[in-house]
This record gives structure tokens, C-alpha cells and sequence, in this order.
């Protein structure tokens, strides 16, 4: 089945990309030693693609509300993609990253504009689908945009991979690497890498020009007429045949693949540490995504992150097997998990005359130790904001706070920035985008303080004592944090209710919406705990909360996160919860209650459908017994009852029937009849869910 680059696809590479970053996630961040040790570029990659994911889901809600047949153009899914990883970019890699999709967004925003795509696309002047040569005219204008928006350019780091990701596309669309670019990028003669050692420290270097694989990548295409230049459009005498857009992907993964090997030798700072470059990697992993999503081919993993340091044999070069939770080298520290951030008003405009400047010398004593158990060195301080500015109060902005600090990346465009820096005053870095524009959405994390959490996270914070001899229920009195509490997600009122009446926060999932990541560390905050227990209560909500629960960490929370994946798998957690006995001992507990309970639905299809018991139509009755169908109905009642029995014929002391949205009462009822005439011993409790998605879930303890 040919595989086509369109809307649909974009879709699909989303949900890929994020899967494989919730995977990497955390090996991605035990390689972060570079531009700063803070170990949080793969959390920071995942929040970002997954606010990249949710504008795209929202771009085909849109659509799909002006008629069943309507979906959006490869430009508004791409556009889509491009514009949520812009507002929802998380530190310098997710910063770049939005960039590059911005890129390819422009590329096909100029075919539509010009209908230039009526060899490649289905709709002339309409970019439904493009092909190869289009794709890889993307991919090189999104490596020269990232390296654009970046300050100070450094070779060994994700701009490199970018763009021999951009130049293998370019040879594979039939564009073969001439003139000066052909070969990589080589280390200094000083040896030093390709960064001084302010660059270094900054993280976007000192390296003065472009890097030799992005002229490698812009010299083929502006020599092929295919290139990225204003100006510069091939015609089809130029043009060699179309390439297969699901080779010129794969093509481009594999560049991309052999430019993360070389990073390693690119940079001092990266050779030490025995890694290849922490924010390479990620692109990597969204690479590979994109072309399993072209392709419909599953692509090799690459080498483990880790590699062996110098004179340790730890880790060998490309060891599958290697742990990415393992230490680099023997004597080197745990690496930090990533930086806090200082809460500010999602959407208010910060203001200067109320905030507190940071200190200069960084605001604490001391060199806590980074990922590569050296000390920290550089600004203390890492400001983001969103910024509502024009073209020209940008341009001065950037020179400001090129002369602030480093690792500067302003990207965006259209009146619409995301401006990233590292300094040591974060007052003024905020107070010069005040004049700049209007920033929104502000943070500031504190390197220091971020090693100092990790480096002390075997020592949890001390419970206070309570001498009113009340239960917590996980939502302290303002400025005094309770003792622990419980965050779980539920998809019905009823249960929001009941688990909110437990104690618990509550995160409500509505149909075809679930949480993201920063609702469920909103959560997490709204519970004022030292000690949080986060119950998912979905298998798709994994990568999600396990990217929460990294976030929170980082505030200073200590965060256990329990896998459960059902709603009734986290009531059973939540009703042996007890705040009084020691953390560890809890999470066990509830993890032992969670994983005892089995856990049933019963669904109404909505099509016919082939399924594990059958084929099914519409408004058949499914009963699903740990996410597989066993069991096709025409009713409920009986349908259910057949579920409830063949659970129970393993045995039960305890069944749990949860009641969905206009679900009568007197199907719990007869149901608990049925249990007692036929199951001796076994108790039934049965509560109103109101969960719109399923009429009945069903949990046997």
C-alpha cells in the first residue's frame, strides 16, 4: 500500500513521534550533559510534540465540525503541528524543534501559494499530498530555519543532525551533496571541538559560520534549483525524476542516524561524558517516526545513548543492551533530573514592577555537581516566554539578550515568538522582552537548584506531624503543603465526585480528549503535597504522566507513579491508600491493589468491525476483558453477565460495578443478583461513574 505525505499522515507521525519520545524519554535525559547538565531534553521534547500532537487533533476536530467528509490540507496539518510546538515548546531542544516544523510548514505554504505542486500533489493549488522533492525541500528549509534562530551555532549538537538529515533527503530526492559541504564536520585543530569554551558554556557556541553538512545540504539544493533560497525554484528540466516520499524519509533518518554517531567526537564536553548529543538523539526519534509513518516500516533503534567514556568499559559503543538508567561512569553522580520552574500566570503579561530580579551571582552558593559529575558552570538561569512583538522589536531583542547571556533561541514569526536564553539576571532577560512586545507564559528554572534536588533526592522531604489527628486529603491550606496525597484521572462526574469526597484531585477525561501533560501537573500542584501518588487509570496515559511526573519532580514533589490501566484499578489503589504509614510502603500497597484487580468494559460499537471474538456491527454490544473483546452481545444485561462470569470463574472476592451516563440503576441491581445465585462469597459494589464513553466498567478483586 503506497504511503502518501499528507494530512492524515501528519497525524499519524504525532502519535508515532510521541509514543517513541515517552519510550526515550528517559534515556534522552540521562545523556543531557550538553549545553547544561540538567537532564531534561527528552521530557522537554515529549511536552513539546505533545502540544504539537493536540493542535493537530484540534486542526481535524475543526474540520471534521463543518461536515463528516472535511479534513485539513497537508499545509493546516503541518501549520497546526508547527504552532502548538511553538506554545507548547519546552527548553532550547523543544525550542528548535519548533522551528524546524515551522520551516517545513513555510515550505508548503509557499506550494500551495504558488501551485507549484501540481506534479505532486492530487489537487493542483490545493497541497492535499506531497511527494519526495517536496519533503526534502522542507527538511532543508527546516535545518536552515533552526540554525537561523539560534544565536550562536554549534557543530556536534542537533543542528548537525538537522541538517544531514536534510542533505541525505536532498541525495535521495535525486540532489547529490556538491561543493565544499560533502564533508562533515570536523573537530578543531585546538581540540576543543567545535565550540570554544564560552561556547561551550553557553550551549549555542562561539563557532563562527553555518557548519559544513547545512552547506553540504543548501549548496545541493540551490545548485539543483530544489533548494531553500528565496527566489530559487527549479523547473522540471532541472528536477530529476520524483523520489518516493517514504524513501527520501528514510533516507533522511538514516543521515540523521550517522550524524548522532559523529557527535560524540564533535564536542569536548560530549566526549568526557561517553554520549552522543542528548537533543540529536531526540531529532532522531522523531525522524524515525516520520519515516515508520511514510514507509509503513518499523525503523531500527538507534545505538543506545550511552556510550563507553574514555577508559571505562561501563558502556560499549552501540551496546543494545545498555540501560539508559545506568551510570556513564562509576565515580560519576546520578544525573539531575530536570530544572524547576517558576510558576507565573499561564496567560498574564509579566510584570516588572512586582517581580523579584534574580540574584547575579545566581542565587545560590556554591557548584552543585551536572549529569557528568562536574560543576556546574554558566548562567543560573534558563527564561522562556511567549512574546507578542513584530519583526523589527525582535531583531533589537535579539541583540539584548544575545549580550544577556547565552544559548539564545528566538523562533516563531507572524507576531508570534517563543524567546529561550540562559542568564544570570532573569529580570532583565523578561524586562527586555517588555519592551519588546508582550511576554506571556513565562518560566524561569534555576540550574543550581536543580542539581542540588537531585543530588539530594535519596533525602524526601519530612512529613509534618499532625497533631489533630485529621486525614490529609491532599489539598493543604494555602502556603502549608499537606503530607501526600493522590492524583488520579477518572472519565465520569460520578467518579471525579466520589474520588474527590476520598480525598483525591481529580482530572476529568472527557470522550476523544485526554489529559495532557500539563493538566496532570496542574493537578499535581492543586493537590499542595510533598509526596503525590499518580494513578493514570489508562494504558495510553503512560508517556503522559510518566512526563508529569518528571516535570514535578523537578519542583522539588516526590512523584510515584502507579501504571494503572483502568479507572477501576485506581479505585481499588485509592481505597487501601494511607497516608499515616511511610510513602514507599503506600505506593507498594496500592500498586499490589491495583495489579490484583481485573478489570472489564462493556461498549456499544459504533461500526462493523473484526475483532478478537468476531465480526461485530453497529450497535452490537461488546464486552471487553483486559482491552480485548471476548464476548459480542446484542444486550447489555446479558452481555454482562456473560463478562462477569467468565471473570469470576478465576476466581473473586470482590466485584465493582461502575454505571455510565443514562445506564438504569436496576442493571447493578440485577446484576448483584446475579453474582449471589451464582458465585458463593463474593461480595458487589456498585457506583454511579457517569462516564459517557462506556456503559458499564466492571473490576474483580
Amino acid at each position: 500500500m503506497p504511503h502518501t505525505f499528507d494530512a492524515e499522515a501528519v497525524r499519524t507521525w504525532c502519535g508515532l513521534a510521541l509514543e517513541a519520545l515517552g519510550r526515550a524519554r528517559e534515556g534522552i535525559d540521562a545523556i543531557n550533559v550538553y549545553p547544561v547538565a540538567d537532564g531534561d531534553t527528552g521530557t522537554n521534547l515529549y511536552l513539546t510534540v505533545e502540544s504539537a500532537a493536540h493542535a493537530v487533533g484540534a486542526a481535524f476536530n475543526g474540520h471534521a465540525a463543518t461536515g463528516s467528509a472535511s479534513r485539513p490540507s497537508l499545509g493546516d496539518a503541518i501549520g497546526a503541528m508547527a504552532h502548538g510546538a511553538l506554545i507548547g515548546a519546552h527548553g532550547n531542544s523543544g525550542t528548535i524543534l519548533a522551528q524546524m516544523l515551522r520551516g517545513m510548514a513555510d515550505v508548503l505554504a509557499e506550494q500551495h501559494e504558488a501551485g507549484d505542486a501540481a506534479s505532486e500533489a492530487r489537487d493542483a493549488g490545493d497541497v492535499r499530498h506531497a511527494g519526495g522533492a517536496v519533503l526534502s525541500r522542507a527538511l532543508l528549509r527546516a535545518a536552515d530555519s533552526a540554525r537561523n534562530a539560534v544565536a550562536r551555532p554549534v557543530e556536534g549538537t542537533v543542528l548537525t543532525v538537522a541538517a544531514s538529515a536534510a542533505a541525505a533527503a536532498a541525495r535521495a530526492a535525486g540532489v547529490p551533496p556538491t561543493g565544499h559541504g560533502a564533508s562533515a564536520p570536523r573537530r578543531s585543530e585546538t581540540g576543543h571541538g567545535a565550540a570554544t569554551a564560552q561556547g561551550a558554556r553557553a550551549g549555542n557556541g562561539a563557532a563562527a559560520g553555518h557548519g559544513a553538512e547545512r552547506a553540504a545540504a543548501y549548496g545541493a539544493a540551490t545548485a539543483s534549483g530544489d533548494g531553500v533560497a528565496p527566489g530559487v525554484r527549479g523547473t522540471s528540466a532541472t528536477r530529476s525524476p520524483a523520489a518516493p516520499v517514504g524513501a527520501v524519509a528514510r533516507a533522511a533518518y538514516e543521515g540523521a542516524c550517522a550524524a548522532l554517531e559523529a557527535t560524540t567526537g564533535q564536542l569536548d564536553v560530549l566526549a568526557r561524558a561517553g554520549v552522543v548529543d542528548a537533543g540529536g538523539y531526540g531529532l532522531v526519534t522523531v525522524l524515525g517516526a516520520l519515516a515508520e509513518t511514510l514507509t509503513g516500516e518499523r525503523t531500527t533503534a538507534p545505538t543506545s545513548p550511552l556510550r563507553a567514556a574514555p577508559g571505562s568499559h561501563a558502556l560499549g559503543p552501540g551496546r543494545p543492551d545498555a540501560d539508559p538508567r545506568e551510570r556513564r561512569r562509576p565515580a560519576a553522580p546520578p544525573a539531575p533530573l530536570p530544572p524547576a520552574e517558576r510558576s507565573a500566570d499561564a496567560d498574564a503579561p509579566y510584570d516588572a514592577a512586582t517581580s523579584e530580579r534574580a540574584p547575579a551571582d545566581g542565587g545560590h552558593s556554591g557548584q552543585p555537581a551536572g549529569c557528568d559529575g562536574e560543576p556546574i558552570t554558566g548562567p543560573a538561569y534558563e527564561v522562556i516566554y511567549l512574546l507578542e512583538a513584530d519583526d523589527t522589536a525582535v531583531a533589537r531583542l535579539r541583540g539584548r539578550l544575545d549580550a544577556l547571556g547565552d544559548s539564545l533561541v528566538i523562533v516563531g514569526g507572524d507576531g508570534l515568538w517563543n524567546v529561550h536564553v540562559h542568564v544570570d539576571d532573569a529580570g532583565a532577560a523578561v524586562e527586555a522582552g517588555i519592551q519588546a512586545g508582550r511576554p506571556y507564559r513565562l518560566r524561569i528554572t534555576h540550574f543550581g537548584a536543580a542539581a542540588e534536588r537531585r543530588l539530594n533526592r535519596e533525602t524526601p522531604p519530612r512529613e509534618p506531624k499532625r497533631t489533630d489527628g485529621a486525614r490529609g486529603t491532599g489539598h493543604g491550606a494555602r502556603g502549608e503543603r499537606a503530607a501526600r496525597s493522590v492524583v488520579l484521572v477518572v472519565p465520569g462526574d460520578g467518579l471525579a465526585a466520589l474520588c474527590a469526597e476520598a480525598g483525591a484531585t481529580v482530572v476529568t477525561a472527557r470522550p476523544g480528549e485526554p489529559p495532557a501533560s500539563g493538566e496532570l501537573v496542574d493537578a499535581i500542584r492543586r493537590a499542595h503535597a510533598h509526596e503525590v501518588v499518580l494513578l493514570p487509570n489508562d494504558a495510553e496515559l503512560r508517556h503522559t504522566a510518566a512526563a508529569a511526573a518528571a516535570q514535578m519532580r523537578t519542583e522539588g514533589v516526590r512523584v510515584a507513579l502507579i501504571p494503572t490501566r483502568s479507572v477501576v484499578q485506581g479505585i481499588a489503589a485509592l481505597a487501601v491508600h494511607e497516608e499515616d504509614r511511610g510513602f514507599d510502603e503506600d505506593v507498594v500497597a496500592m500498586t499490589s491493589a491495583a495489579g490484583a484487580t481485573r478489570y472489564a468494559e462493556l461498549a456499544v460499537a459504533e461500526r462493523q468491525s473484526w475483532t478478537m471474538a468476531g465480526v461485530c456491527q453497529a450497535g452490537d454490544v461488546l464486552g471487553l476483558i483486559d482491552g480485548d473483546v471476548v464476548v459480542i452481545g446484542a444486550d447489555l444485561l446479558a452481555t454482562a453477565r456473560t463478562v462477569l462470569d467468565r471473570m469470576l470463574a478465576a476466581g473473586g472476592e470482590m466485584v465493582t460495578l461502575v454505571l455510565g451516563a443514562g445506564v438504569p440503576n436496576s442493571l447493578a441491581e440485577r446484576l448483584e443478583a446475579h453474582v449471589r445465585e451464582r458465585h458463593l462469597a463474593v461480595d458487589t459494589v456498585n457506583y454511579r461513574g457517569e462516564q459517557p464513553s462506556a456503559p458499564l466498567l466492571i473490576g474483580i478483586e
